[in-house]
This record gives structure tokens, C-alpha cells and sequence, in this order.
């Protein structure tokens, strides 16, 4: 939280734009060289990835895992999760492609989501090519790359052209943009990484929109009463299990403000966000993990796809880390830097991809 609002004040004094230096703050520092690991750059379809490989010779093809970094859609970097796909590449024995998606507010909404779509397509087509076998790849990703690991698996949901993914792994993952007042957005309003109104803070970046309407959004005067009636169904606090909404109270009620709507009214796709996909998708995506942090102004997002993938019969097995928090898995490798709770995360999704 200190990190965003000194980026902001430089911001506002014109010496940095915000998210220019949340880029450089959070790219990461350069890894040792690792000789267990083949490494490489690569483009796939003109998407910059990065392939570890490793170097022991298998007897058979072995599992793909794609990673998609996070970062609201507009900070991160393959270097930034440099350590966390090399961890997973070498305790798990996969090939990882991690995904260096153009970034926001330079490359426009929905530009993140299709660059990781087209870099999952391209390797689900070319798996054989690096070892892998098309029918062991798993999509991986968290925060916005858990969104987009959850968008891209709906997307690829009726695809018949060639093998689906496996399996998919969403760490913290933002997956609505229709209440902003459920159980976590309270319990952990003011919490770093990511406070509640950092939340539509970036989204607003993100999309390019009018910061203005935050208090707004935040209110919920962003959703007409036929969107939540629609939706209410998926998206309610009474949906998130009692041993999380303690201390929670409802919300006053708001009138929707039809200049907002019709200016945000695109965050109510699935493109955007992937909790509002029909039934008829949902139930055809592929087993899920879902990680959650109890210091997470999302983790009901998390909670409630887990429900809603329950709901339809998609396996799903959660990890939930009270003491853990937005970010964590950011910090992973970082010697003093790391925390436990960035382990937990990381040895937890090696342990759920080795059953695939």
C-alpha cells in the first residue's frame, strides 16, 4: 500500500506516471544462472514467453504448465516470477511457458486476455515439439493471471480443434466486478498489497476509465437492479461460508447512476469478469484449484467460483492460507524478502499439478 501511494503522489506531482514505477519496483530482481534448467526466450504468435526446461532426459513426454504472472493486468513481468516458474519447472519436472502479455494502459482491454489466450492455443498445438504431452498442460496464474487463467479455460471450453487443458490453477484470483462490498472486502479494506479501494483503483486504470467514479463503484452505483437480480444468484455474502463473515455488515442500499453503468457496463462480461460465465460454460471447464489468503480483499472471489464450480460438477480442491495475503506469491525466492506464506502457495500448486 505505501509503494501504490508514493507512486501516486509522483504521479500527481508529474514525475513518474503511477504505473510506470509500480513496473520498476516490481520487475524483479535478475535470477542466478540455474544448470538444472534449460531456458529460453521465445514468441508464440508474436507473445514473448520464456520455456524452462529441464535438463534431465525423460523417458516420456513430460506435463506443460502456462503461466500467466499478476499484476492488475498492468505491472509484472516474466522476470518478476522468475524464481516461482523455475520452482515449478524444477520440483515438479513440467516444462513451464511463462507468458510476457502486453500490458495496460499502453495495450487496451481485452489485449491481456487475448495474448494469453493465443500463447495457450500455440502451445496446445505444439506441445510435442518440447517435450510435452498435449493432454497433461495446466494454466496457472495469480491475480490477474488467475483471471485470466479462469477466462482463457471458458474460452477454450467448446474448442474441439485440439486438446484442452488438463487442469487450471487460480492463486488470489479477481474474478468480479459486481460487488464490492462482500465479507473480505471489509475484513481487509486497508490491507497491503492491495486495499478495497486500490481494487477499483486499478480497475479503472486498467480499463482506461474516469478515476472519478471510484466512490461510486465502490457504493455499487455502477450496477442497475436487473444486473444484480440476474447475478445475485452467484454473488452474494450469504454464499460465503459462516466462518468468514464474522463482523460483516450489509452495505447501505444505492440507486445505480446510468452515466456509471453505461460507461463500466463491459465489467459485467465474462470476459472481464470470469464468475459471470453462464452454467453452460462453467460446467465444461477443467478441474480447478482454487488458492485463497485470509489477508485478501478477493478471497471471497475465490471462494465463491469455488462454489459456483462445485454447483457444476467441476473437481475442485481448495487451499486456503489465513495468514497469507494478496501478492504473497510475488515475493517468492526472495531470500528475507519471502515469506512463509509464499512457500505454502508455491509447494501447494507443485503439489496439486503432480497429480496431473
Amino acid at each position: 500500500m505505501v509503494k501504490n501511494m508514493q507512486a501516486k503522489n509522483l504521479e500527481n506531482l508529474g514525475i513518474f506516471e503511477e504505473h510506470t514505477l509500480i513496473r520498476f519496483v516490481s520487475h524483479g530482481l535478475p535470477a542466478c544462472k540455474d544448470s538444472k534448467l534449460f531456458i529460453k526466450d521465445l514468441h508464440f504468435d508474436e507473445v514473448p514467453v520464456r520455456i524452462y526446461l529441464p535438463r534431465v532426459p525423460s523417458a516420456s513426454k513430460r506435463r506443460g504448465l502456462i503461466f500467466f504472472h499478476g499484476g492488475c493486468g498492468m505491472f509484472g513481468s516474466i522476470r518478476s516470477y522468475e524464481r516461482t516458474c523455475r520452482y515449478i519447472a524444477s520440483k515438479s519436472d513440467s516444462v513451464v511457458i511463462s507468458v510476457g502479455y502486453r500490458l495496460s494502459p499502453e495495450h487496451k482491454y481485452p489485449g491481456q486476455t487475448l495474448d494469453c489466450l493465443t500463447a495457450t492455443v500455440r502451445f496446445l498445438q505444439t506441445a510435442a515439439d518440447y517435450g510435452v504431452d498435449s493432454d497433461r498442460i495446466i494454466l496457472c496464474g495469480d491475480s490477474a493471471g488467475g483471471t485470466y487463467t479462469a477466462r482463457v479455460c471458458q474460452e477454450l471450453a467448446n474448442r474441439t480443434d485440439f486438446p484442452n487443458v488438463c487442469a487450471q490453477v487460480m492463486i488470489y484470483p479477481f474474478l468480479q466486478a459486481l460487488n464490492f462490498n462482500l465479507t473480505s472486502h471489509q475484513k481487509n479494506a486497508f490491507i497491503p498489497i492491495l486495499s478495497w479501494k486500490h481494487t477499483v483503483h486499478f480497475i479503472l486504470k486498467y480499463l482506461n476509465k474516469d478515476p472519478s467514479m471510484k466512490e461510486a463503484i465502490l457504493a455499487g452505483s455502477h450496477v442497475p437492479e436487473s444486473i444484480s437480480l440476474k447475478y445475485g444468484k452467484w454473488i452474494n455474502p450469504d454464499l460465503i461460508p459462516n466462518k468468514f463473515k464474522q463482523g460483516y455488515k450489509p452495505p447501505l442500499p444505492t440507486s445505480c447512476v446510468t452515466q456509471i453503468y453505461e460507461e463500466m457496463k463491459e465489467v459485467f462480461e465474462a470476459a472481464f469478469s470470469p464468475l459471470l460465465a453462464e452454467d453452460s460454460v462453467v460446467c465444461r471447464v477443467p478441474d480447478a484449484c482454487i488458492v485463497t489468503c485470509g489477508h485478501d480483499v478477493l478471497r471471497d472471489d475465490g471462494l465463491l467460483y469455488k462454489k459456483r464450480l462445485e454447483d457444476n460438477n467441476v473437481k475442485v480442491t481448495w487451499y486456503h492460507v489465513e495468514e497469507g495475503f494478496h501478492g504473497a506469491l510475488a515475493f517468492f525466492g526472495y531470500g528475507i524478502f519471502s515469506f512463509p506464506s509464499s512457500s505454502k502457495i508455491a509447494d501447494h500448486t507443485i503439489a496439486f499439478i503432480k497429480g496431473y
